[in-house]
């Protein structure tokens, strides 16, 4: 017991070290693309390349965690490399075509969910089954505390030491975790568990024939399916937002910089609501959080159409209170019901679906942000509404599905 309580503590200062490089990257590879090559174009081109191919990346990885006896391992791998990719984006920049320093941009994002839905489902194998909804919470404060501090971070490192540092230190806190991943537990103990259905065929398909197992079995599950469609849909409306805060705060404060501010309030008050759940982790249901968290997202961005300074800071903070409780109920019923020769390619399946959802809601709230700011939050509220009939629409039939694994 003891083992495990070490190697949950472990896990949690691993995840908080490499998600907090993960959240520092982006901004700096932005900054450092500025500096470098004076191109505002090439700089979001940088960053949407390290990211779209994360969609690709996601299945293929939770395959072979899935396939692996020590997952840990190959985790710690692909967090050297994502790591080393980023240095060599950097190294690339100016000084080689920029259709090359894309390209491994590219490559280099396909690693990205190892740092959240990889390392995510590992959490089983380090705490024991009474203590994994604490645990879960606690996981998901991670991402608040990096969303929090990697921005920060990389503002900070690059204001006093240049922007190419800030990347450089975003990949050393990456790299930095590569050892307590590479201590994870195993799999399974000396004699594996026994695995059937669609895990056993998993396993033994060919790699090619199960990328996308990861889809299927959270098509199969209605539980799944719909927690991971109403994430789907309140990252796009995430994403709408985030594509609108610069103008925001231009027409709040008149400074775009004060819009960018405001996500560090939301990941404040994510972290905030995220740390009540870790002391009372059976308050709410996490069924009922998936469907409540996006009617408080919608009417903040709601809330946020109207303007003012004030409603604006109390808007992204109220997105925050419903990000945060969000990601700790989908991470609850994610463990809950993936079958566990599936868990982690649902994870990092999940993982690519939101990534891309949100890159098309900031994709499309652009140009409707360019004709009606007021507008475009409008459509992202919609977006999130959406999330609860889809919800209800998806309402398992019968008794609910057994949990599987050892969630």
């Amino acid at each position: 017991m003891a083992d495990r309580h070490t190697s949950s503590r472990s896990y949690l200062v691993g995840a908080l070290v490499a998600r907090t490089g993960d959240d520092m990257a982006g901004p700096a590879l932005l900054l450092a693309a500025l500096a470098l090559t004076g191109s505002a174009t090439g700089a979001s081109s940088l960053l949407a390349a390290v990211t779209v191919s994360a969609a690709i990346g996601g299945p293929v990885l939770g395959v072979l965690l899935d396939r692996s006896a020590r997952p840990g391992r190959l985790l710690a791998g692909a967090l050297v490399l994502y790591a080393t990719g980023l240095a060599a984006v950097l190294g690339g920049l100016g000084r080689v075509p920029v259709a090359v320093t894309l390209l491994v941009a590219v490559v280099t994002g396909l690693l990205g969910p190892a740092l959240s839905g990889g390392w995510t489902a590992q959490l089983p194998r380090t705490v024991p089954a009474g203590r994994l909804p604490r645990a879960n919470a606690l996981d998901a404060m991670t991402f608040g505390v990096a969303g929090l501090a990697g921005p920060v971070l990389a503002g900070g490192v690059a204001e006093v030491l240049g922007a190419p540092t800030a990347v450089v230190v975003s990949a050393v806190l990456i790299a930095a975790a590569a050892p307590v991943a590479w201590r994870l537990p195993p799999a399974a103990g000396p004699v594996p568990a026994p695995v059937s259905g669609r895990a056993a065929r998993s396993r033994s398909a060919p790699l090619t024939g199960v990328v996308a197992s990861g889809v299927r079995a959270i098509a199969g599950s209605r539980s799944l399916a719909r927690a991971t469609l109403t994430s789907v849909l309140s990252c796009a409306a995430q994403g709408m937002m985030v594509a609108c805060l610069p103008l925001l705060g231009e027409r709040a404060v008149g400074g775009a910089g004060f819009g960018a501010a405001l996500l560090s309030c939301a990941a404040l008050s994510a972290l905030l609501a995220n740390a009540v759940l870790a002391r009372y982790p059976h308050a709410v249901a996490p069924d009922t959080v998936l469907w409540a968290a996006p009617l408080l997202q919608a009417a903040a961005l709601g809330l946020a159409a109207t303007g003012g300074p004030v409603a604006l800071v109390v808007a992204v903070a109220a997105v925050g209170l419903a990000e945060g409780p969000q990601l700790t109920a989908l991470f609850a019923v994610r463990h809950r019901e993936a079958p566990e020769g599936l868990r982690t390619q649902v994870f990092t399946t999940g993982a690519s679906l939101k990534i891309t959802g949100f890159a098309v809601g900031a994709a499309v709230a652009g140009p409707l942000a360019d004709r009606s700011l007021s507008g475009a939050l409008l459509v992202a509220a919609g977006t999130a509404a959406l999330a609860v009939p889809a919800w209800f629409a998806l309402r398992p039939g019968g008794r609910p599905a057994r949990a599987t694994g050892r969630a």
